[in-house]
């Protein structure tokens, strides 16, 4: 297959690579245009494969429920500037999308989209976490997403069972703030109980309290701690995935 310089512009413009290094792909993939961007990359002259060892500390969280289906789906890249991009909240958004329709796997049809993304904004990009969460039928189904600079920084997916919409979507905006690490008491390991506890004895005892009024104080912190830190159990699920900007 012949090709032309309109076909080596238009490679040039979507891979980033030369000018002789798209000439070059094409002569050799026959004047294949996916194939030949595919030979920029696994030889790494694609401007997106330069990028490969970056690392991608912002992102973006797109949270989506549709009926008794709901995903969370983090996009990483590199500054909150391209997090913020209209193009990547709406790249993080299809692929929610995708997720709610077909499964977490389906996020691998565009991976071609996420290739041409990173020649777009010219950073790396790479998916996180992808959840996909299909509540039991008659359960409540919320979320909440926490918006900062105008993109979604943290998701949570709630299902209960014998609860409102409302309570639902309250509790997935404590999970969103609070962040706590346990859904019961009973799953907290005694090691981080132990460890936790003496902080706090540590912290009563520096502050001067009275040696014997100590025990009691701590179980009073350690209680009110728990509480704010730890429950979120109950006749309900919760999927929790969050990504924090800067």
């Amino acid at each position: 297959m012949s090709f032309t310089a309109k076909d080596v512009a238009s490679l040039r413009a979507t891979t980033g690579a030369g000018m002789m290094d798209c000439k070059k792909a094409l002569e050799e993939n026959g004047g294949d245009i996916e194939a030949s961007k595919q030979w920029l990359r696994e030889k790494g002259l694609a401007a997106s494969a330069k990028r490969d060892d970056r690392e991608s500390a912002q992102g973006v969280v797109a949270v989506k429920v549709t009926g008794n289906v709901a995903a969370i789906v983090k996009l990483k890249c590199e500054t909150d500037f391209v997090a913020g991009s209209e193009q990547f909240i709406a790249e993080a958004e299809a692929l929610a999308d995708l997720v709610i329709a077909k499964g977490e796997a389906a996020v691998s049809e565009r991976n071609q989209q996420l290739e041409d993304l990173k020649i777009l904004l010219k950073e790396k990009i790479d998916l996180g976490d992808v959840v996909r969460f299909e509540a039991a039928s008659g359960n409540v189904l919320d979320l909440y997403s926490h918006i900062q600079g105008g993109r979604g920084v943290n998701g949570v997916i709630v299902e209960m069972a014998g609860a409102t919409q409302e309570l639902a979507h309250d509790i997935a905006v404590h999970i969103a703030f609070a962040r706590p690490k346990y859904l019961k008491k009973d799953d907290v390991p005694a090691d981080v109980i132990a460890a936790e506890r003496a902080t706090l004895e540590t912290v009563t005892r520096n502050e001067g309290k009275p040696e014997a009024a100590i025990g009691k104080i701590v179980a009073r912190t350690a209680i009110r701690k728990g509480r704010q830190a730890v429950r979120c159990s109950g006749h309900w699920q919760v999927h929790h995935r969050a990504l924090f900007a800067g």
